[in-house]
């Protein structure tokens, strides 16, 4: 079964491939991003089907399991207010801070001048933003996390498999390592295939120069890795069709996918 329908996968994407080069439509595409294409067409899922998807998803959201409240912002454990400078930081030194930034001259927006408070990374450095592909029977996969976040649209988001700053790599938070953070830049992992890494622009109207590292890895179909239960294989045809429902995907696997 498995040899059948990986060959029934490679003959479709080679007869792909070849049509769409014969009436010279992506002639100059690589083979990777011909692919990605070819995957958006159907769904070729060896795991889930996409009503388990949905299914799947919904429930987390349910039941996110966190419950979040409005407090004033000086209320806030592990984080202090520095007057001199007029901004709050984290006591760790680490993560972001909350500062101001007055803004003038500016005659292409809507007023030539402002004030307004901004996010500031430590550092300017950013995060990861990667997900793992993997192919079963020879199909391509993608871990996808169903992430909560306080600020979320209903809490829960599909997420990349890692999106984290480069404190929490750090463990700068001292709780647990960010899952999967082994298959991103380890040199352990020789096997680990890069097919993505770029850096990409955030939204510089809340963020303060703000860019992550984008990546797409692939690791051997023989590798085995275990799931919590939040994390699920989606295909690319099932990543792109939870797009049609409203806040399901979050901006960064946007970001990412888009490269292709």
């Amino acid at each position: 079964m498995k040899n059948n329908i990986s060959n029934i996968y490679q003959d479709a994407l080679n007869q792909y491939i070849k049509n769409t080069k014969k009436i010279n439509v992506n002639l100059k595409a690589s083979k990777l991003r011909l692919e990605l294409q070819f995957e958006s067409l159907a769904d070729w899922s060896q795991i889930n089907n996409f009503n388990y998807v949905k299914k799947w998803f919904l429930k987390k959201r349910k039941k996110p399991g966190i419950k979040v409240k409005n407090i004033p912002l000086h209320e806030c454990e592990e984080w202090d207010y520095d007057k001199k400078k007029g901004r709050y930081f984290h006591t760790s030194g680490e993560f972001f801070i909350v500062e101001g930034l007055r803004i003038k001259d500016t005659h292409s927006r809507e007023v030539d001048c402002w004030d307004q408070p901004i996010l500031t990374q430590v550092g300017y450095k950013g995060g990861i933003l990667g997900i793992i592909r993997k192919r079963f029977n020879g199909i391509p996969h993608y871990l996808i996390e169903a992430k909560l976040e306080p600020g979320n649209y209903k809490y829960v988001q599909l997420s990349p498999t890692l999106q984290a700053t480069f404190s929490n790599l750090r463990r700068a938070h001292r709780g647990r390592k960010p899952r999967y953070m082994e298959f991103f830049g380890s040199k352990k992992n020789k096997r680990t295939k890069v097919l993505l890494k770029k850096w990409g622009a955030e939204d510089g109207g809340r963020l303060n120069r703000k860019r992550n590292l984008s990546m797409l890895v692939e690791i051997p179909e023989n590798q085995k890795i275990k799931l919590t239960n939040e994390f699920i294989w989606m295909s690319m045809w099932q990543i792109k069709e939870c797009l049609k429902f409203d806040s399901w995907i979050n901006p960064h696997i946007r970001g990412i996918i888009s490269h292709f």
